[in-house]
């Protein structure tokens, strides 16, 4: 398995070793959480001897998007695309990348002792290559609606990845693992369903693919769009709207959805069966297609989601 700790990372338009990746403990992303970042899936197709970056354009375009949110002024001007996936492409490969693995690419506020004071700071980006593993189980988890509400998108927006607003997910974990579970689901202030500490979320009712709107406060997520594009193409219908809690309780199936969880099962939700408490068909059915996309064995119609490294 790759050992990021001993491998290349990219900081301050430098490739370096991660040993020397360091950042001030008196700097503004330290002291007050100013930075954004996203994380993308590099996959190694062993037939083929290569690696895929996922939705390349997809995490730069919401990074962007995260840094006009957060007054982030000059990362846009200082990072057009072709040198942001030119600069990932060569840190894949500098590390002589053969597995699948995460890319963290961060930009944070690179000033010291700035207070809260966000607009005219420099900023950088930072970025590092880590193993894929698995940040759920894979064969599905049990988990509880969290008595934490998520933060609303006039406190800290859920549309941009704010390494700050994270403090509102790691509550919601602790207090999961604490009670025995592997995760939770956030509610929004109005008791709507809005996604995991970290993951997407969709059910299934009816054989219809159901997930919140992006208006109940929560990330824009790349994946949730692949999964309702690849739903689409296999012809299962999907729906954007409203979910309540006890919807939860009587969906057929139910599953979180991102860049590190992947595709996970949900198998109970606060101790009541999900189904038959197995992974669902249509769950099966989209990580599967979800799994070849990404390593490029897939259909044509989605190899324009894909980067050759």
């Amino acid at each position: 398995m790759f050992d990021y700790t001993r491998g290349t990372v990219f900081l301050r338009d430098a490739f370096i070793p991660f040993k020397d990746a360091n950042i001030s403990i008196a700097s503004s992303p330290v002291l007050y959480g100013l930075s954004i970042y996203t994380v993308f899936g590099v996959n190694w197709n062993a037939s083929e001897k290569k690696c895929y970056a996922f939705r390349l354009r997809g995490h730069y375009r919401r990074l962007v998007n995260s840094a006009r949110i957060m007054d982030f002024c000059s990362f846009a001007d200082a990072w057009p695309y072709e040198k942001f996936e030119a600069t990932m492409c060569d840190l894949v490969r500098q590390n002589e990348i053969n597995e699948d693995v995460l890319v963290r690419a961060t930009v944070f506020a690179d000033a010291i002792i700035a207070g809260t004071k966000i607009h005219n700071l420099p900023h950088v980006l930072a970025a590092y290559a880590y193993p894929m593993g698995e940040i759920l189980p894979r064969s599905g988890v049990h988990v509880c609606v969290s008595s934490w509400t998520r933060n609303s998108d006039n406190a800290i927006p859920s549309r941009a990845k704010v390494n700050g607003g994270y403090v509102n997910a790691c509550l919601m974990k602790n207090e999961a693992i604490l009670n025995g579970y592997d995760d939770a689901i956030a509610l929004d202030g109005q008791g709507h369903v809005t996604e995991g500490t970290v993951a997407n979320i969709f059910l299934v009712r009816n054989g219809v693919l159901i997930t919140p709107s992006t208006s109940f406060d929560l990330l824009e997520g790349i994946t949730r769009d692949s999964i309702m594009n690849i739903a689409r193409n296999v012809k299962i219908s999907v729906e954007e709207r409203p979910i309540d809690r006890s919807e939860l309780y009587v969906a057929e199936e139910v599953f979180f959805c991102g860049s590190s969880a992947r595709i996970t099962p949900i198998l109970s939700i606060d101790k009541r069966k999900v189904g038959n408490g197995a992974p669902g068909a249509i769950t099966k059915k989209l990580s599967r297609e979800y799994n070849d996309i990404q390593k490029g064995i897939s259909q044509d119609v989605y190899k324009k989601w894909l980067t050759e490294i």
